[in-house]
């Protein structure tokens, strides 16, 4: 215990102790659900009393099960059996999922081969696959989806191709807007926009993205589902899957913009579009940086211990992104 209060003191390391396994979550704790400081006031202590206070910070399965990949080790506690005793030579840390371990255990995917092409010729169950792709898995390179090199590089997206591919679509949308409409009621359009779009980004995530309920009991439907939203929750931290090609948010978004010169006049369908878009790039951005930045303000803090509970507690709540108003609205809320 003093040497892993130690390295506390020094703030070199974060290591904490669970159940007399010592683990060095140094590096999770960016991407920690509770937030960093969380990991920084544990640090150096024993958390096996806190991590079962079912009240005050419950832990998932697949949360436990993602805590051994940081275990380096055990500590002689009185009366505790050493149950993985430090050699002089102890195993390398890594919190990388190891693929033929985990392939060999779960029977489900093998992360060093294409995974579009598996999950398409499976014959997995949908209740196995939904249990599967929900269990989080960390890989220290992007996975391969398709195996084509030319194919596989539109399933790869930088974050910073959002803003530089659609910002420019909604300074279009809002000069055409404002050509026939005055510019105070074109920023009407944008707000009632803004308010449409927190709509959609909760109807997506629940209705199309986890329509798990729905999804019919066949490989090229859980194919499609594992293509839209599916990967992400296998693999939520692989950094150019997690904000939307644009080649598939065109094919998404064709049929809304359609819809919108349906309802509204034309210049107020550009406007609406617009802003529609904007939403989208502020609701990526968002997304991303929960997953990968290192948050500050309160409210990103509070979205992204939020967004990570629904990957690592519960995915079946907390659809909302950018906010939890609609979580509230139609009961999704996750406590």
């Amino acid at each position: 215990m003093e040497e892993v209060a130690s390295r506390r003191a020094a703030m070199s390391e974060l290591w904490v102790v669970h159940a007399g396994k010592v683990y060095d979550v140094t590096e999770f704790a960016g991407d920690h659900p509770g937030g960093e400081e969380l990991i920084q006031e544990w640090a150096g202590k024993d958390v096996t009393e806190v991590m079962a206070d079912k009240l005050q910070h419950m832990h998932s399965e697949s949360a436990m099960e993602l805590l051994e990949d940081y275990c380096i080790g055990s500590i002689d506690l009185p009366g505790l059996p050493q149950l993985h005793p430090v050699t002089e030579s102890p195993a390398p840390y890594s919190k990388s999922t190891d693929p033929a371990e985990d392939l060999a255990s779960q029977k489900f995917l093998d992360l060093n081969r294409p995974l579009f092409p598996q999950v398409f010729a499976s014959n997995f169950t949908k209740e196995y696959y939904l249990k599967q792709v929900h269990i989080p898995r960390h890989l220290p390179h992007p996975a391969v989806l398709i195996g084509h090199p030319f194919l596989e590089i539109f399933t790869m997206t930088p974050w910073y191709a959002v803003p530089l591919v659609w910002l420019p679509l909604v300074a279009y949308q809002l000069h055409l807007a404002s050509q026939d409409l005055p510019w105070w009621m074109a920023m009407s359009f944008f707000a009632l926009g803004t308010a449409i779009w927190t709509l959609l980004e909760y109807g997506f995530h629940r209705f199309l993205f986890h329509v798990d309920d729905l999804l019919p009991d066949h490989p090229w439907a859980l194919g499609i589902h594992f293509m839209l939203h599916g990967i992400h929750h296998y693999l939520p931290m692989d950094r150019l899957r997690l904000v939307m090609p644009p080649v598939l948010l065109s094919a998404l978004s064709y049929p809304l913009t359609l819809l919108a010169h349906v309802l509204f006049p034309l210049p107020i369908a550009e406007a609406v579009m617009a802003v529609a878009y904007f939403g989208y790039v502020c609701y990526d951005l968002t997304h991303y940086y929960p997953h990968h930045a290192r948050v500050s303000g309160a409210h990103f803090r509070e979205m992204k211990t939020y967004h990570l509970n629904h990957h690592y507690k519960d995915h079946e709540k907390g659809f909302g992104i950018t906010q939890k108003f609609w979580d509230r609205m139609f009961g999704t809320l996750l406590l």
